[in-house]
């Protein structure tokens, strides 16, 4: 294990969620929907499912070791990180709402009361894993005889300190509270004296990834180096022990790595680890890694909607250009976890087209994840399916990564929205807001208004503070003709959209000051003012976008989107399976009435002229001309599951199908007369 030296903070800064109250058009009932349903639900389902009764009998059994405590549900090694990942999100939404209630008791009081019961199930030397402890004698079978044993297969000893780190974290910057974080630095010490490189020492890496995350969190906020050595050390051990296989990202070591192989999250949480170690501690081996491995992926592994990880098999990544759509698994804990990868590229190196990616996977792969409502949950996320095939989000499920990933990830959004690096300001994101934040040594509050991303109008006013600094706003991709960094998907439609950004209601352009775009950021450099006003407009139009002819899923089809946003056809909307549209020869993209998804939730949908095939009654393929109406993907499966969904369209004959329309059909939709 080679030592570098490091720094406790990234290259660019992040503007803590602390700092940043929502309140926006799109994003506020998102996170109104985590407090009111989500978390509850969440917390519910842990009391439900023995989440709880397991660091209870953990407590119980070493006061009586003698005695056995059966579980009083099915339970996996790992299920003691949903209370973690619950209390992750309930203490960034404690930021958001500080009354916020649980069943009618304060939030706050509640998430104290849990970790009470957590702090009960930890061992006198800080080890906490309840699989273990609440019965020594018959631990549970994936977790081996000893501590460690099993740690590189399945026991996830390492994984959970890795969600227990994050959740630790998180509720100290939110409540100032140390409770939970002591409990958590307790099981960090734990794992840094018993695992390592030294004499003594079990020589073991995490079979799941996360540890590598939250040692590096905790190390930013502690300042303590060991905590980022044992991060470190996992990662550089990685492909040197007794695991090395590509499904775990241990077929070699991770330095030598360059293609996004395996199970998809395990992978993003180990490729968000490796960008944090290249960040905190320059390593040029770690940094030149990450970036390999990220150019892999957004030129050859990710699909449209933002998704990572194309099979079932393994929750697996494919093979180069392997993307396909109806059997496409995109499991939502990987969206999430490619979000955190490309973060954390941004911090090391300070381009937009990382938040370019993230921006894309968060508005598509990670919301439809979860229903408007906050109380259904996707695991997978395909790009087309059939009415047979029945696809809905599930209230819960046995492995509950997806719905307790969701709860800690929407409520951290604020966090995401703004960074700092000496004298400069990062606007990344585009979002209903007002911060307070120290640019070059100087308090700054600036105000935010907008209804991104249906609209691409932002105004951003300096509420307090000012001074000389330099405010880089990220100019999207898409609005710059750049479906993703790489030549994966391109627009097709020859439209060249504009944006504009003006200063006090001038056109930047008239001032003699430095404006300029560079890694994506609109420059401007100014000595800012109490009062200023930039508003920014960006061209919003439908667009029509083809793969790489390498997708083979997707050659004769195109997508269309607007925005951040990636358009499906669903079956409420239209008249025909929409498996049989064809898109026409010239499709000509136009905006359509606003859709009701909920009763709450209305959305812009986009509409097109294309053919209705169908084999009629004489064998004879047939045409007739219809309206296709498309809505947003995060938007789909609201409305039952009584048809089909598509995002790719059939844009010639190669690529279409056609129904088989009997003679009773054929009377009763008046077609092909």
């Amino acid at each position: 294990m080679s030592s570098v030296p490091s720094v406790a903070q990234y290259p660019i800064n992040p503007v803590p969620f602390t700092s940043v109250k929502v309140s926006d058009a799109f994003w506020s009932p998102r996170l109104k929907a985590s407090r009111d349903v989500t978390v509850p639900l969440a917390f519910d389902k842990c009391e439900e499912t023995g989440r709880y009764t397991n660091f209870t009998n953990a407590a119980k059994c070493m006061a009586n070791p003698a005695q056995e405590y059966p579980d009083t549900a099915w339970t996996f090694t790992f299920d003691d990180t949903d209370p973690y990942k619950t209390i992750e999100g309930a203490s960034y939404l404690l930021q958001t709402y500080p009354k916020a209630l649980y069943h009618g008791r304060p939030l706050d009081k509640y998430v104290d009361s849990v970790i009470t019961v957590i702090a009960s199930g930890q061992e006198p030397d800080g080890y906490l894993y309840t699989a273990r402890t609440k019965a020594p004698h018959k631990p549970h079978s994936w977790a081996g005889d000893k501590r460690w044993e099993k740690v590189e297969i399945v026991s996830h000893e390492l994984y959970n300190l890795g969600h227990l780190l994050e959740a630790a974290c998180a509720h100290y910057q939110a409540t100032g509270k140390r409770s939970l974080l002591d409990i958590a630095i307790k099981y960090a010490d734990c794992v840094c004296r018993e695992v390592g490189p030294n004499e003594g020492q079990a020589h073991v890496v995490p079979g799941h990834q996360i540890a590598e995350m939250g040692l590096c969190k905790l190390y930013v906020l502690t300042k303590d180096k060991k905590y980022l050595d044992e991060a470190k050390y996992f990662l550089d051990m990685r492909g040197k022990t007794q695991r090395r296989d590509a499904y775990s990202q241990a077929h070699k070591p991770v330095i030598e790595q360059d293609e996004a192989v395996g199970h998809a999250v395990r992978a993003g949480y180990m490729y968000s680890g490796m960008a944090d170690v290249a960040a905190l501690t320059g390593d040029t081996a770690y940094i030149s890694a990450i970036d390999r491995i990220w150019q892999n992926i957004v030129g050859k592994k990710y699909y449209i909607t933002g998704g990572v990880g194309a099979r079932h098999d393994g929750e697996a990544f494919g093979a180069n250009y392997e993307l396909p759509n109806a059997s496409a698994y995109c499991e939502t804990c990987a969206q999430i976890a490619n979000v955190y990868t490309n973060y954390r590229l941004f911090l090391l190196h300070g381009e937009a087209k990382y938040y370019d990616v993230l921006e894309r996977s968060l508005y598509n792969g990670v919301l439809s994840g979860v229903s408007i409502q906050g109380d259904g949950f996707f695991y997978p996320n395909p790009l087309s399916c059939t009415a047979e095939q029945q696809y809905a989000r599930k209230p819960w499920f046995g492995c509950a990564c997806c719905p307790s990933n969701i709860c800690r990830f929407i409520p951290s959004i604020p966090g995401y929205v703004y960074a700092t690096k000496d004298n400069t300001l990062f606007v990344n994101m585009f979002m209903g807001n007002t911060v307070t934040m120290k640019v070059g040594g100087k308090n700054v509050t600036l105000k935010q208004e907008t209804l991104y991303p249906t609209d691409g109008d932002v105004k951003m006013t300096l509420v307090k503070g000012g001074g000389e600094f330099t405010m880089k706003i990220r100019i999207p991709g898409w609005a710059r003709g750049e479906v993703v960094p790489s030549d994966l998907y391109s627009y097709v439609d020859g439209k060249k959209l504009n944006y504009t950004i003006k200063i006090n209601g001038q056109d930047s352009s008239l001032f003699t000051l430095h404006s300029s775009l560079k890694d994506g950021y609109a420059v401007i450099d100014r000595k800012w003012k109490k009062g200023d006003v930039i508003e920014i407009h960006f061209d919003m139009e439908p667009r029509l976008v083809k793969a790489n002819d390498k997708v083979e899923a997707d050659r004769n089809r195109l997508a269309v989107e607007r925005g951040p946003l990636v358009y499906c056809a669903e079956w409420p909307d239209n008249s025909a399976d929409v498996s049989t549209y064809l898109l026409n020869a010239r499709p000509q993209l136009a905006m359509g009435q606003n859709v009701k998804i909920t009763p709450d939730h209305e959305v812009k949908s986009i509409t097109t002229e294309a053919q209705v095939l169908s084999i009629g009654v004489d064998g004879k393929l047939k045409t007739t001309d219809s309206k296709l109406t498309l809505i947003p993907y995060y938007a789909w499966d609201h409305r039952g599951q009584k048809g089909g969904m598509d995002v790719w369209l059939p844009a010639s004959v190669q690529a279409a199908s056609a129904t088989h329309v009997t003679a009773e059909k054929q009377k009763d939709n008046g077609f092909f007369k």
